[in-house]
């Protein structure tokens, strides 16, 4: 009796703080695959398995455009960028707010004209948008860095990459990157060699300083983390020319591990502690290296192990859960899990999906979306590949569904061009 008179009181206890609990772990998502640029989700309650259609769809909106932007989320807004936008009397680039409930379009602020250069695949908007205090942050495929009020979309200030700070790209497909807010700056990279990458202002975009990596082959598509050597905050960021370490405080460059050029650089770096790994597509591969404290502010690099044909990731993007990087291959649909201290591949296996997997990760699981709208829930182990559940996303997936997933507060949240798709994932 005194055994069950306990555990009524655990119960009880239980069903008081669970909900407190369950509040907490809602989080904003204002950048970038995530708030840690992680690509893995906090939460800790999602479901195992799904139907066969897929999960619950609790809203579908339109009106987000052309477009291979991720969404972000703020409070009770979601924001993302398109061109072509279906709720637009034009075919501009716009970025647009969205009612994190009902899915209700809030308002839409032209950022620039549509990016149209090459292949219509490779056309459209690619920055994902960053939020912060009541701001939003975006940059156009033509390098216009735009900051606009969140709550009305009325724009603040702009710059331009090219223009302003003589950035370059490193290849023809236009920025993609999302800006880093670190307290009252803006971290950006123009790319090249005159402004490499800069420190502005948030509130006005004044430039604080500027980092120059001598004979920088342009800005990639990559978006700059955080690290932490010796106590020492290192922001990292990897540009045509590969990675670098920069010092936050002055922009000086810090350390650089060149890369032989390639096609594009992509992938956002994965940081932990001071260690670094980073992909490149097109058969290049992945390598993880190690940051150094040294005296005077002085930050090395070394080399844990070079550049893995097999860890290669064209622009899906790889996640770390654990011990083990998990992505695909470039981008042929085959999933990978490998040891992140040591390159070593634990397992590759064909999927269900075809063409490049965006990676988002969850309680334990792999969220897999394929370029042909096949969406994969799988495990996150090295022990093998194992595909729990998947469903074809609805409507129109003519375009390749390149968006990267995003789970927030136990909802999925899908961008497949004009349409945005909102789904309970959610253990009841």
């Amino acid at each position: 009796m005194a055994i069950s008179r306990l555990r009524m009181r655990m119960a009880l206890f239980a069903s008081l703080v669970i909900p407190m609990a369950s509040s907490l772990q809602a989080a904003d998502w204002p950048t970038f695959r995530g708030p840690e640029r992680t690509g893995v989700a906090p939460d800790d309650n999602l479901l195992e398995a799904w139907p066969e259609e897929g999960p619950k769809l609790i809203w579908e909106a339109v009106g987000a455009g052309r477009g291979y932007s991720s969404v972000i989320i703020a409070g009770d807004q979601l924001f993302t960028l398109g061109d072509g936008c279906s709720t637009a009397s034009d075919a501009d680039e716009y970025l647009t707010a969205y009612d994190l409930k009902s899915g209700k379009q809030l308002w839409a602020a032209k950022t620039g004209a549509a990016w149209n250069e090459g292949p219509a695949d490779w056309q459209s908007s690619r920055s994902t948008p960053t939020v912060d205090q009541g701001m939003v942050y975006v940059i156009t495929p033509q390098g216009s860095l735009v900051c606009c009020e969140a709550n009305s979309g009325n724009e603040v200030w702009r710059k331009q990459l090219k223009d302003d700070f003589g950035g370059n790209k490193g290849d023809g497909w236009g920025y993609s990157e999302s800006v880093l807010i670190d307290g009252d700056r803006l971290i950006c990279t123009p790319g090249g060699e005159t402004s490499t990458v800069v420190a502005l202002d948030k509130k006005t975009g004044e430039l604080i300083w500027k980092c120059v990596r001598e004979g920088d082959r342009g800005a990639g598509h990559s978006s700059i983390v955080m690290s932490n050597v010796g106590g020492n905050p290192v922001y990292v960021q990897v540009t045509a020319s590969g990675p670098m370490g920069i010092s936050p405080a002055d922009g000086k460059l810090l350390w650089t591990y060149d890369i032989e050029k390639t096609t594009a650089v992509i992938p956002t770096p994965i940081i932990r502690g001071d260690l670094v790994f980073f992909a490149v597509g097109y058969g290049r591969g992945g390598a993880l290296l190690k940051q150094v404290s040294g005296a005077k502010g002085a930050v090395t690099v070394e080399e844990v192990y070079p550049l893995n044909t097999k860890l290669a990731n064209k622009h899906g993007g790889v996640i770390l859960i654990g011990d083990h990087l998990y992505g695909d291959s470039d981008d042929k649909a085959l999933p990978f899990c490998a040891d992140l201290m040591t390159g070593e591949e634990r397992w590759k296996s064909r999927a269900s999906g075809k063409g490049s997997a965006a990676f988002t990760g969850g309680d334990g699981m792999l969220y897999i979306q394929f370029a042909n709208g096949v969406f994969v829930l799988a495990k996150a182990t090295p022990e093998g590949y194992e595909e729990v559940s998947k469903f074809t996303i609805p409507g129109d997936t003519s375009r390749p569904c390149w968006a990267h997933p995003v789970i927030n507060d136990g909802k999925l949240y899908i961008r497949v061009d004009d349409r945005l798709l909102c789904y309970d994932i959610a253990a009841k």
